[in-house]
């Protein structure tokens, strides 16, 4: 085993499996989110189809995992919080898109310990996309 492939130096891409478990990851999220009452109001949010965001999610997490940068190449930098202000986001939507990430991230397999740091990422990161008071 080179340095390169060493557990030290592995990006969460890789300790989740590469493009196969992120595609996995992503549907069982869109999945989850379009079957589980508890994610409705998440649901709601996403328009009457779920094929381009669950498309465009894969291609987004496989660079910001730290794998090839499918999002930037088709679409440019991310800005992530301006993409996202038509949507309205507030506390109940960050709370079920992290409950949601964080089921899916469960149901398959992601390791615990990249899971739980994973969990801290998209919370900061679905807090700070928060454009409503509640």
């Amino acid at each position: 085993m080179n340095a390169e492939s060493s557990p030290a130096t592995a990006t969460p891409f890789d300790a989740i499996g590469g493009e196969p478990r992120v595609q996995a990851l992503v549907d069982r999220f869109y999945d989850l989110m379009d079957l589980e009452p508890a994610y409705a109001a998440l649901r709601a949010s996403h328009g009457s189809t779920l094929d381009e965001a669950r498309q465009k999610l894969f291609w987004f997490l496989c660079g910001w995992l730290g794998g090839p940068d499918h999002y930037i190449r088709r679409f440019g930098h991310p800005r992530l919080r301006a993409r996202h202000m038509p949507f309205a986001i507030g506390i109940l939507e960050r709370d079920q898109w992290v409950a949601c990430m964080d089921q899916a991230m469960g149901e398959t397999g992601v390791p615990e310990a990249l899971r739980a740091r994973l969990r801290e990422s998209f919370l900061g990161t679905a807090d700070w996309m928060r454009n409503q008071g509640g």
